[in-house]
């Protein structure tokens, strides 16, 4: 089925760190063990069919000039088939285990719902023989909700009944599609739930009809019998000004308001927490302390661009700090690390998707490695524990129990007199992780 496209690229082989072999990985050891496990199943390595395959690599102000020989630009079944041909090719190569799609990514939009509908279940179909063929899985499906003109005003948040109506149709396919294929989850992005200006927006009722379309998106699920998780990915802007699933924070808060929390888990993506104000450490923080975290989408974005960049994760020290929380939680189960990134505009020959590709899964693989080390080495820990040892004592579980108040924790105080404080040596513990890296 492939049309063996990338014939002058070998499957990527591990060499070594010593290696100068720019087509080969340094630390990425897909079977090599790591705190009792291969690497492969520690990071879920997944490709963004959407990037990957589909991106022209444009911006703002200039065309695409990704170099895509096997593509034909047409809407036609056979060249969404033949680019699944070559997007298993590629991950045979570069040796990927999963991958991610939109349901409009691996079939075109036609000109009736019917005709669409039927496109994508042919496209499926080849995707399940695909999978078959190389043992290779979904890892997500999910449902482009947001580039069609008819979601101008939202999908599950739209002004208009029939938008909703279509949405809908839309997402009992795609999670159709996903269960199929076996997918081990599926995302709701609301690339446009959300509103430009308050004056033409009634907030309240469009938050209300998101929770229902949710809820409706659930009791579809358990009647098919997907046993996969359900994803809600934060942003909180871009395209609307300001968007419902704006951070981890929010999205947690709207799942507890409207009695979702129990169905539906986080995918964290780098560059959404940054636009967010918040460092990716902080957004997998939250969402893993609430016990809903379930995968991530591995980006960066650009400190001096205020957009989503969707840059491939090249920053050791940021990845490790993502992979200690990965492993704090105990790891993975239906997610992964998703790479939701693009090539520059000025890297566009079909090369350079592995070595895009190959940055990205060494830069994890070494943050994989130093984060044991991190945890192995006990340090930071321990100063954490050491740094809250007052609450071990008495007057800190009674307080933490709930069984002090406010009128006898005065007088204690009033006994005390005036606490001791102990420096929080943070500079210490930041070179104490840098010798990790």
């Amino acid at each position: 089925m492939s049309n063996d496209v990338f014939q002058d690229v070998p499957v990527i082989p591990f060499e070594g760190p010593d290696s100068r072999n720019p087509l080969a990985f340094k630390h990425y050891e897909a079977d090599a063990v790591v705190a009792g496990k291969p690497m492969r199943e520690h990071l879920r390595f997944a490709a963004a069919y959407w990037h990957t395959m589909r991106n022209p690599l444009g911006d703002p102000f200039g065309v695409g000039t990704a170099k895509m020989p096997w593509d034909d630009g047409s809407d036609s079944i056979d060249n969404a088939l033949r680019r699944a041909d070559v997007f298993f090719e590629f991950l045979g190569k570069i040796g990927i285990d999963y991958y991610c799609f939109h349901d409009r990514d691996v079939a075109p939009e036609l000109s009736t719902q019917g005709a669409t509908s039927d496109a994508l279940d042919r496209v499926v179909n080849h995707l399940q023989e695909h999978q078959v063929a190389s043992g290779r899985r979904l890892l997500w499906g999910t449902a482009c909700l947001f580039a069609h003109p008819r979601y101008v005003h939202g999908a599950a948040t739209s002004c208009s009944v029939d938008v909703f109506a279509c949405a809908a149709a839309q997402v009992r396919h795609a999670l159709d599609c996903t269960h199929r294929l076996g997918g081990a989850g599926y995302v709701f992005w609301g690339g446009r739930e959300g509103y430009t200006s308050l004056l033409n927006t009634d907030m309240q009722r469009e938050r209300e009809h998101l929770a229902r379309f949710l809820h409706m998106a659930v009791e579809h699920k358990q009647s098919i019998g997907f046993d996969g998780a359900l994803y809600i990915e934060p942003k909180p802007m871009e395209p609307a000004t300001h968007q419902y699933d704006s951070d981890a924070a929010a999205c947690l808060n709207f799942l507890r308001e409207f009695d979702l929390l129990e169905h539906f888990m986080l995918n964290i993506e780098t560059n959404h927490a940054t636009l967010a104000g918040h460092g990716m450490e902080h957004e997998l923080k939250v969402a893993a302390n609430a016990d809903r975290l379930g995968s991530i989408d591995a980006n960066m974005g650009h400190p001096q661009l205020g957009w989503d960049t969707d840059q491939f994760p090249m920053d050791l020290a940021d990845a490790t700090r993502v992979m200690l929380v990965v492993l704090e939680m105990g790891g993975f189960t239906t997610g992964g690390l998703n790479f939701d990134a693009k090539r520059r505009r000025e890297s566009f020959d079909p090369v350079d998707l592995f070595h895009a590709h190959i940055g990205g899964m060494d830069t994890f693989a070494r943050a994989l490695k130093s984060a044991d080390v991190v945890l192995r080495d006990g340090r930071l820990s321990s100063f954490l524990k050491q740094r809250y040892s007052e609450w071990d004592s008495d007057l800190g579980q009674r307080i933490e129990a709930g069984e002090i108040g406010l009128v006898e924790l005065e007088a204690i105080a009033n006994q005390r007199g005036e606490p001791v404080l102990r420096s929080g040596r943070q500079e210490m513990l930041e070179g104490i992780f840098n010798d990790a890296l």
